[in-house]
């Protein structure tokens, strides 16, 4: 039986028996794209749209249908089993395909393998001409992959550093930062291998880049957590940065940490995008938790899809949210937990105090709803359009400081919150898979869950917050028995923005509870 291998990262190309294909047909290499990057048979009707979007149904359906005579006969064998309505490989050949093994790998824990596969970027140099449909697919598949190799980069400096290897894990942080050079964290990997090496000479050369780069392109200084890895005075900031643990979840491996050492546990359910290490380089964010770390042990954790925790392929419905904290509280023997649920977090911490009551000493929910999309029975939300609306502008604008006008009003201009929360974004998510993530948001509803919640319940919402309506806060406090709203002024929908006051009240108050 031939050996077939299918290359997608990079340009498209085929071998068979190790020796190259010239296909010499541009969209049978883009057919095979659609194919190898499904997990599913690939629908005739799909793969028709895609690759002739501007021909009609008759004329798309007979292209299709000679492309794969002409596949058949270049390659001289049945890659493509194909019936009246599906496409996909032939399953009684060997065949690899790049994508499917780097993902494997990712899954598995085998980063170093992972990157070594990861040769370049998804179809790199690859075009359909005037197909704008296909090119959108490949810029969404090219972005998800490319989130990937950043997590296993990260992930794999860090087991390098743990098993005293700064070499391997210098070679990493370098390959992490040609991906972005704007990533101080990825700057300081590169700093504290130099330094870890003996090389100090090269962590300072590294250090005045790094500095030059941000305030070239975005006009930001370096955070205190930089400047103190070659500082011989001790750095200001209480509180060092916790290690990363992890705990897996039916196979999706989930990335925590724990703050402060008292007997009260207060777990944080983050809302669409979070990354555990680089909450630590905003001032705010850092406060925040050192503040609440003052009355409780806080755990925080990055939820299935998003931060340094893996990326299955189906979305992060309030379900498996609801796994995911059980899974985290027991890998931190947390018999029971206040459970903080921010914004897109908050019906996950519904769905887990309605399943298991008992180890929930109390729930407060902040700026978040039951329900992601407007009815008429329920108009607190975004309509399906203005949902669309949404995504495709968040989207539009990944890689900067999206959609801050609308999370956090009050920093609009403060270079350095722009410069953190854009690294944020690019480093906790990809524009396909927040897409993802959002959508699954539009498509929650825990209404009916509400009246059974018998724990203990603060709902907190700032009055003008522009990402979620304070009447969707009002409504889940009045469908939930004795739950407590307070009403809280300011337009920021981020917790950590504004007077931190109120929020470590209502978790003090939950805990004397």
């Amino acid at each position: 039986m031939p050996r077939i291998e299918l290359f997608l990262l990079g340009f498209p190309s085929v071998e068979i028996d190790g020796k190259p294909i010239e296909l010499g047909l541009r969209a049978g290499l883009g057919l095979f794209a659609l194919i190898g990057d499904s997990s599913a048979p690939l629908s005739r009707e799909k793969a028709a749209t895609f690759l002739w979007p501007n021909a009609d149904e008759v004329t798309s359906r007979n292209r299709l249908r000679r492309l794969l005579h002409k596949v058949r006969v270049k390659l001289g064998l049945d890659l493509i089993e194909a019936d009246r309505y599906s496409l996909r490989f032939n399953p009684g050949l060997d065949i690899q395909i790049d994508t499917q093994r780097f993902t494997a790998c990712c899954n598995a824990g085998e980063f170093d393998q992972a990157a070594q596969l990861y040769a370049d970027d998804f179809l790199s140099g690859f075009t359909l001409s005037d197909n704008l449909d296909f090119e959108e697919w490949q810029f969404f598949r090219r972005e998800a992959y490319r989130s990937q190799l950043q997590q296993a980069l990260e992930r794999q400096i860090n087991l390098s550093f743990l098993a005293q290897n700064p070499a391997a894990a210098l070679v990493c942080a370098k390959r992490l930062l040609a991906m972005d050079p704007l990533n101080e964290a990825a700057h300081r990997h590169v700093i504290n291998a130099c330094l870890k090496s003996g090389d100090r000479a090269a962590a300072e050369r590294q250090l005045e880049t790094c500095a030059k780069i941000l305030d070239e392109e975005l006009g930001v200084t370096l955070s205190v957590r930089t400047m103190k890895l070659l500082s011989n005075k001790p750095a200001p900031a209480p509180v060092e940065v916790p290690a990363t643990h992890y705990t897996d979840v039916d196979g999706v491996f989930l990335a925590y940490q724990t703050i402060g050492q008292k007997k009260h546990d207060i777990l944080l359910v983050p809302g669409f995008v979070s990354h555990v290490e680089r909450v630590w380089e905003d001032r705010r964010c850092r406060e925040c938790i050192e503040a609440l770390s003052g009355i409780g042990r806080v755990i925080i954790f990055d939820r299935r899809g998003i931060g340094l925790s893996d990326r299955p392929d189906e979305p992060p419905s309030e379900e498996a949210t609801a796994k995911d904290i059980l899974a985290v509280l027991n890998a931190v023997d947390s018999r029971q937990a206040i459970l903080f649920g921010a914004s897109e977090g908050g019906p996950g911490c519904i769905r887990f105090a309605h399943d298991h009551p008992g180890r929930v000493k109390g729930l407060l929910l902040w700026g978040s709803m039951a329900k992601g999309c407007a009815t008429k029975e329920y108009p607190y939300a975004l309509t399906s359009d203005q949902y669309a609306h949404w995504i495709n502008r968040l989207i539009s604008d990944w890689g900067g400081p999206a959609e801050l006008p609308t999370f956090a009003p009050s920093l609009v201009g403060d270079r350095q919150v722009e410069h953190w929360w854009a690294s944020l974004l690019r480093s906790a998510s990809s524009p396909g898979a927040v897409k993802r993530v959002i959508q699954a948001l539009r498509d929650t509803d825990v209404r009916s869950l509400l009246p059974a919640i018998s724990v203990p319940t603060t709902v907190l919402h700032r009055k003008g917050d522009r990402a979620v309506h304070i009447a969707a806060g009002k409504f889940m406090a009045g469908q939930i028995p004795d739950a407590k709203f307070i009403g809280l002024e300011g337009d920021d929908h981020w917790f950590w923005a504004g007077d931190l006051r109120p929020l470590i009240k209502a978790v003090a108050d939950l805990i004397a509870e």
